[in-house]
């Protein structure tokens, strides 16, 4: 694995009465949140989410965080903390837990229930520890505290972190909408009592930091839902993700204001939402939801809602704007985009926008109309915290580059001191002691992709090969030569996909093959690997200056 920070060498041993630091996922990208904590030997994990994968990753399921950094001392961990039940903050633990399934897992009766409900896809029956707000616990040489905060799912919590290198504030996704659906705010009172207890590093939800001010309430986008639910013509599907308990909440209460049936689709969508009820964070009124099989019993009087926001390929929305879900869209249909777009998704959400519209649908997405609102503080209420806790030390997470500098650059603007504000990568190590935070040096860290049933065995050479294929096409030469006398008997037989399907445009190249293999041989140059080199270069030299292309080549001597 190539060390990510070539500048920065291995840290050095953790020193007597120090706080360490590692995110191993979540820096610098939105996704696969991971951060490891040591004092004294002992390691607390805070969150253990995956990565989506972008188009310029074919093939790729899910990625991982980098677990080689713990892979040794996972009998040092003595807890796993999960902030809130989204998947790029939980969905990476069932990995973790299959390497040692005994580590306790920590976090609020949500975000518990969203975890269980995937473990039984590793078949992991996890350690839990349920935990609300204003309780504190102590996990080996790390008291934790959990404290309220406002996010688009429920029953979300930040956590201070005491040891005798200091505290830690790490707020996880929050927001601080000042109505929200569940009146659960952010307790911002507790935020500024920690700030004159004393925070030693400030770790803070960069990914809304350059925009300005306030993020907009929930509750703003319930007129435009309403208006859009109550024009529809036929039916309505709502695309959320599975885990926006607050979003389906307010989607049911209109349904039901306007008298239609309710029904989930997609597996998560109907497993989420049957946990938030039994729990009592999603009320649903009786006689409203119906099962999919149902749907059709009910006309247009119907509202979806579904999986497939982001354009996963084989999530619900993708596969009805495909055309091969039960589910047929059509003209009068409504759709509406109910979240915001992760980076990378803009091209998969786009195909699907476009699909669905060519069906006759009218699609509603936040592009054209308020129907969503972000779960993360905006630039006015990062000012906010920051001057009533206070920090000595800041280290801007959870966010790409740009969210991570414009919320570095609003510590600072609050009178953080700039040597005293960490902008880190995934790997990079940060040493806190005498209420001074430091990077140390760093760790190799890379992506670990879940392809199928293959996890770690993708590298990025594999994935650079499978763009070639895709865009660029394959070529195969085999060529039967004498062992003896290195002249070619059969061949050059040349087959290719995804280049060209006329057979004749490689007449051409078969002369320069048997030229340069025949010149190879008179040079003294034997052997089939040997040989082999200089069909590829042959052959790529000439793809390369005839057209312009560089496809896979594939050459195969054979001796006989």
């Amino acid at each position: 694995m190539n060390h990510p920070h070539p500048d920065l060498g291995l840290p050095p041993k953790l020193s007597p009465k120090t706080l360490r630091i590692v995110a191993l996922g979540g820096l610098a990208e939105v996704g696969r949140n991971m951060t490891v904590f040591e004092y004294e030997g002992e390691l607390l994990i805070v969150d253990c989410g995956v990565l989506f994968p972008e188009e310029n990753q074919p093939g790729v399921d899910l990625i991982l965080p980098d677990f080689s950094y713990i892979r040794d001392r996972l009998r040092d961990v003595k807890a796993v903390f999960l902030t809130h039940g989204h998947e790029d903050h939980i969905s990476a633990l069932g990995y973790l837990l299959r390497e040692r399934e005994d580590i306790p897992v920590i976090g609020s009766q949500l975000t518990l229930a969203f975890l269980k409900g995937k473990l039984r896809e590793h078949r992991i029956s996890p350690i839990t520890i349920e935990v609300r707000e204003g309780q504190r616990r102590k996990v080996g040489e790390f008291e934790l505290e959990f404290i309220a905060v406002n996010h688009s799912i429920p029953d979300a919590l930040a956590v201070a972190i005491r040891t005798p290198a200091g505290t830690v504030l790490h707020t996880g996704d929050f927001k601080m909408d000042q109505l929200p659906l569940d009146g659960r705010t952010t307790d911002l009172a507790r935020f500024a009592e920690l700030g004159r207890e004393g925070v030693d590093l400030f770790m803070v939800d960069s990914t809304n930091a350059d925009i300005p001010g306030y993020t907009t309430s929930e509750r703003e986008i319930m007129p435009v839902l309403d208006r859009v639910i109550a024009s529809a013509k036929r039916r309505v599907i709502v695309a959320s993700f599975a885990s926006h308990v607050h979003r389906v909440q307010q989607v049911i209460d209109l349904s039901f204001s306007h008298n239609k049936k309710v029904s989930f689709i997609g597996r998560s969508m109907v497993r989420n939402m049957s946990l938030a009820s039994e729990l009592g964070f999603l009320h649903i009124p009786p006689n409203t939801l119906i099962s999919e099989d149902e749907i059709d019993d009910h006309g247009d009087d119907v509202v979806l809602i579904s999986t497939g926001s982001q354009g996963e390929p084989l999530a619900a929305l993708s596969r009805m704007a495909n055309g091969d879900h039960r589910i047929k869209v059509g003209p009068g249909d409504t759709v509406i985009f109910a979240s915001s777009l992760i980076p990378g998704n803009e091209n998969s959400v786009y195909r699907v926008i476009n699909e669905l519209t060519r069906f006759g649908a009218r699609v509603v997405h936040k592009g054209n109309a308020l129907v969503h609102v972000s779960g993360h503080a905006a630039a006015g209420e990062l000012l906010y915290c920051y001057n009533i806790v206070k920090p000595k030390n800041v280290m801007p997470v959870h966010g790409e580059w740009r969210h991570m500098k414009a919320n570095a650059d609003l510590a600072i603007s609050t009178g953080v001191r700039r040597e005293n504000v960490v902008i880190a990568e995934n790997g990079v190590v940060i040493d806190l002691a005498n209420s001074k935070a430091e990077i140390v040096g760093a760790v190799p860290c890379g992506f670990v992709y879940v392809d199928g049933q293959s996890i770690g065995d993708i590298t990025e050479d594999s994935l650079k090969d499978r763009r070639i294929l895709g865009e660029e096409g394959f070529i195969s030469v085999i060529v039967v030569i004498d062992s003896q006398t290195g002249k070619i008997v059969a061949g050059p037989d040349i087959h290719a996909r995804g280049f060209a399907e006329d057979l004749e445009l490689f007449d051409e190249v078969k002369g320069r093959i048997e030229q340069a293999l025949a010149g190879a041989v008179k040079s003294g140059i034997n052997g089939t690997h040997q040989l082999s080199q200089v069909v590829r270069r042959t052959v790529g030299s000439w793809v390369g200056g005839e057209h312009r292309r560089r496809p896979m080549i594939v050459p195969v001597v054979i001796e006989v």
